[in-house]
């Protein structure tokens, strides 16, 4: 086993010539961005980030991300990624949690201006913020490495080193972070990229956000293990996607289902040559039969895999296997990641039989390590001999087939996002205005599910104004889409709002 910057050393050694990173005015050979990582860990060394030290990185999919990321790791330092959309409250509360001693991140993406949201932020931890991209100036990575420092000669890390704590939220509404180690990242990507059939002349458009780890590790990370090029895509656009799978001749890119809806509804989809996108991969929400079929038919796509996955199995369980048939890769999620254990257990955590519902639990080089700082939730989690317990409510089949059918965590998932509505609760009960609330998901046609607000206020609150509010003060993916009044709440005997009472 190795670590992740070692993986890129080892190709710059194996494939020096090879492309590497293809972003605008980065073009970059597995040689160049190794190159580029000792060079950025340099300089942070000369920063004073350190092995064990966290460093946050808050910017959309860029060449710089990957070079930043690669270039802390290198130096045993520890990863924290931080949501594009993200207010500044809520990413103040991640960099302190996370005690980050340098924050790295861009000025002018869509317009935002991401250090002016933390000035009024207290971050004791907090030494520097060092802008890797400013939309109007793309000499903002060179001013950054003409910083003083030396470039690296070596690694500074080991296999079972912390590589990323990656924050998710939990039915308490506080975010946690998982915390996942080198080797198990290798691990689990080595298996996951022979699964699919990548290989080193694979071309990747990454559109899935490097803050996840469907972007990062399941984007440019699985890229770095087969030595195949990264195209990274900060903003999804259909026609722009068109556009560069023609151009850039893209042969793999992952989605959530609305991604490849959005791609075949398109009225430029025939005026455009996407014959050599051959690989896809999708996952976070139910699935159309008739969607994969139409990936399969209408786009060409030869092998559509599903997955399914969590923060805290390192980004994945399972997955589809090469030659399943449509039905099968919409209605389930695969077999177990090769080399792991999978079981359904009851509510005492006995297995249950073949073919019953339990809850999903899994074993294996997969599961992450713990939560940062929380020994009580780690333990909640992770049984003592090893099991992670994923809070999914699903069925495996004779031959080992995943279906989830319920969530026994209060999670909805908007556009393949996590959005736990006790963390908007939580938000929304600071207006003045709101007495009581109660969130709930909703199914969408293209989003698949979005949040409901439940609401009991004091004033003439209209939902044009709390929606306004939402949208200043919460990440737009959790903003609830709709907002139904209420005089009261329904609750039971224990004083528990009765959601089921709510859903429509």
């Amino acid at each position: 086993m190795t670590t992740i910057p070692d993986v890129l050393f080892q190709k710059a050694a194996s494939q020096p010539n090879a492309l590497a990173i293809s972003d605008g005015v980065w073009n970059l050979t597995y040689l160049e961005l190794a190159d580029r990582v000792k060079q950025a860990a340099g300089v942070m060394q000369g920063a004073g980030l350190g092995h064990g030290d966290r460093f946050g990185i808050w910017a959309p999919n860029c060449a710089e991300w990957i070079i930043t990321c690669l270039a802390g790791q290198a130096l045993g330092a520890v990863m924290v990624t931080l949501n594009t959309r993200y207010k500044g409250a809520e990413a103040a509360d991640i960099l302190r949690r996370s005690k980050c001693k340098l924050l790295f991140t861009v000025q002018g993406f869509l317009g935002t201006d991401y250090p002016d949201m933390l000035v009024s932020e207290d971050l004791p931890d907090l030494q520097d913020t060092i802008i890797i991209r400013d939309e109007t100036d793309r000499a903002a990575f060179d001013v950054f490495l003409s910083r003083a420092g030396t470039p690296i000669t070596k690694t500074h890390v080991g296999e079972n080193d912390i590589s990323d704590i990656i924050f998710t939220s939990g039915t308490t509404g506080i975010p946690k972070g998982a915390m996942t180690t080198h080797a198990q990242n290798v691990q689990v990507f080595e298996s996951f990229t022979q699964a699919i059939g990548m290989t080193a002349q694979d071309r990747y458009l990454v559109v899935n956000p490097f803050f996840h780890s469907f972007g990062y590790k399941a984007g440019w990370l699985a890229c770095l293990v087969k030595g195949a090029a990264i195209f990274p895509l900060a903003v999804f656009d259909p026609k722009a996607v068109l556009e560069r799978i023609e151009r850039d001749k893209i042969t793999v890119m992952p989605g959530a289902p609305t991604i490849f809806q959005t791609l075949m509804s398109h009225p430029d989809l025939g005026a455009h040559d996407i014959s050599s996108l051959r690989v896809a991969t999708t996952g976070a929400t139910t699935i159309p039969v008739d969607l994969i079929r139409r990936m399969n038919e209408d786009l060409g796509i030869d092998d559509v895999f599903s997955a399914y996955g969590l923060t805290e199995s390192t980004g994945v369980v399972s997955l589809c296997q090469k030659g399943d048939d449509f039905e099968t890769i919409a209605t389930t999620c695969g077999r177990p990641l090769p080399g792991t254990e999978l079981r359904i257990v009851d509510m005492a955590g006995a297995e249950v039989s073949v073919g019953l519902e339990g809850e999903i639990w899994v074993r294996g080089f997969n599961v992450m390590q713990g939560y940062m700082d929380d020994a009580v939730a780690t333990a909640e989690t992770i049984t003592p001999d090893g099991w992670l317990k994923t809070g999914d409510i699903g069925i495996q089949d004779e031959n080992g087939y995943i279906k989830i059918t319920d969530r026994k965590k209060d999670m909805v998932i908007v556009g393949g996002f996590n959005v736990y509505p006790a963390e908007v609760e939580k938000a929304l009960l600071q207006h003045p205005a709101i007495k009581d609330v109660a969130v709930t998901g909703q199914a969408d046609a293209r989003l698949g599910e979005v949040t409901c607000a439940h609401v009991v206020c004091e004033s003439n609150l209209t939902k044009e104004d709390l929606m306004a509010w939402a949208r200043e003060n919460m990440a737009n993916y959790k903003v609830p889409r709709h907002i139904v009044f209420h005089e009261v709440l329904p609750r039971n005997a224990s004083g528990k709002v009765m959601k089921f009472k709510l859903k429509t």
